[in-house]
């Protein structure tokens, strides 16, 4: 019977995702040997609770809206009245006009980065991703018939550009842009935003057909040292945005974020059509009703972020002194540290000799390093420390 599903879904749900796979493994371990003997640095998962408006739009909004109007369904592409708050906040915080009538929110960035993959690639055609990359980007690409090209980084995780140089040819489509990056932290500078801005406007007058960039954004607001967030929309015109409020309000289970089309996207209307009718084809549709009107009310506030560059800090400082190469995160709340050994997995898999949960960077495109999610309770880096002194000491590392 397994010769009448399909072979490439089969794939994909027998290959687990290994962030997710670490998590698992950590929460047996925790299990079996208490929470506070293993240090899980596995998975993004906010460790800030959610800013206090949060909770009192749920309360406000359970006691004062009627429950049926409350828990219906909203419009497919979601609420207007959220639309255009999330348009007019787009709007007043960049250089670019956004039509509300062209943002669709969707269940989670993933939904989004899922449904516009297939709303815009054809049989055939390529995404680019600049490594390391957030995993699934894969996936979401092939499952819209497309292929997925990387482009390495340089040391200082920045994009290659050079290399990017080298594979824009005619069936690249699309381009993804994750800034702070998942899993470096590495934040894109300026002066990349411009020239990759420029080499993408010079493929669509080469080619004749649009090469549209996809902003990933989910830690927009987890910058560091007073960094300010640039709008990729700013700087090249064929931008959509992709958005999600796991990060910036800790609210990673309720699923809720958006697509946003630039005004400057030429035929903007039948792009968003198109962003609908793919997520139509997925069933992306008509995302919870109450975490939308939460939201709603919760639109410019954010959770308590400075916790994260304090644990940043301590982190990277902790391990600088014990001897690890680490990329200095700039946002984002992870460290991507260099393996001792050429092989990350292995690495990963000695690490849990000590109970300590690394994510090997093989997945994300660049082998050779570990990422490490700082989003986690203070005191667990501080009493990780221990076990990180004695993984150094076995592979002969050197305090600084």
């Amino acid at each position: 019977m397994i010769e009448a599903l399909s072979a490439r879904s089969l794939a994909w749900g027998r290959t687990e995702n290994n962030i997710r796979a670490l998590a698992g493994y950590a929460a047996a371990r925790k299990a079996e040997i208490g929470r506070e003997n293993v240090f899980d640095f596995s998975i993004g998962n906010p460790s800030v609770p959610p800013p206090p408006c949060v909770n009192e739009a749920f309360r406000a909004l359970l006691e004062e809206t009627d429950p049926v109007e409350l828990h219906a369904y909203t419009p497919a592409p979601g609420l207007p009245s959220l639309r255009r708050a999330i348009a007019r906040q787009l709007s007043e915080k960049s250089g670019t006009d956004f039509d509300w009538r062209q943002v669709y929110v969707t269940m989670g960035a993933s939904a989004g980065l899922a449904a516009f993959c297939r709303a815009v690639l054809l049989p055939g055609e390529k995404a680019v991703a600049f490594a390391p990359f957030f995993m699934e980007y894969r996936v979401f690409a092939e499952a819209a018939g497309g292929a997925l090209v990387t482009v390495p980084p340089r040391e200082d995780m920045q994009p290659d550009l050079g290399a990017l140089t080298s594979v824009l040819d005619e069936k690249v489509k699309l381009v993804i842009l994750n800034s702070p990056n998942n899993p470096s932290g590495a934040v894109l500078t300026e002066e990349s935003l411009r020239r990759i801005s420029a080499l993408l406007s010079d493929a669509e007058r080469r080619y004749g057909h649009p090469v549209y960039l996809l902003a990933d954004e989910p830690y927009r607001e987890l910058l560091f040292d007073g960094r300010r967030p640039l709008c990729a929309a700013d700087y090249y015109d064929d931008t959509v945005i992709c958005y999600s409020y796991s990060k910036s309000l800790s609210l990673p289970g309720e699923r809720l974020g958006y697509l946003a089309v630039s005004s400057r996207v030429r035929d903007r209307e039948a792009v968003f059509d198109a962003i609908a009718g793919a997520a139509r084809g997925c069933g992306y549709i008509n995302a919870p009703s109450l975490i939308q009107r939460v939201v709603e009310r919760c639109l410019d506030a954010t959770a308590d972020l400075d916790v994260y560059a304090r644990n940043r800090e301590a982190l990277y400082g902790g391990l600088r002194e014990l001897g690890f190469t680490c990329v200095y995160p700039d946002g984002a709340f992870y460290l991507f540290v260099k393996s001792p050994i050429p092989d990350a997995v292995a690495f990963s898999e000695r690490a849990k000799r000590y109970e300590l949960i690394l994510v090997p960077s093989d997945d994300f495109g660049v082998p050779g390093y570990l990422r490490l999610a700082y989003c986690v309770p203070r005191e667990m880096i501080d009493r990780s420390m221990g076990a990180f002194a004695a993984l150094a000491r076995e592979f002969g590392l050197k305090k600084e």
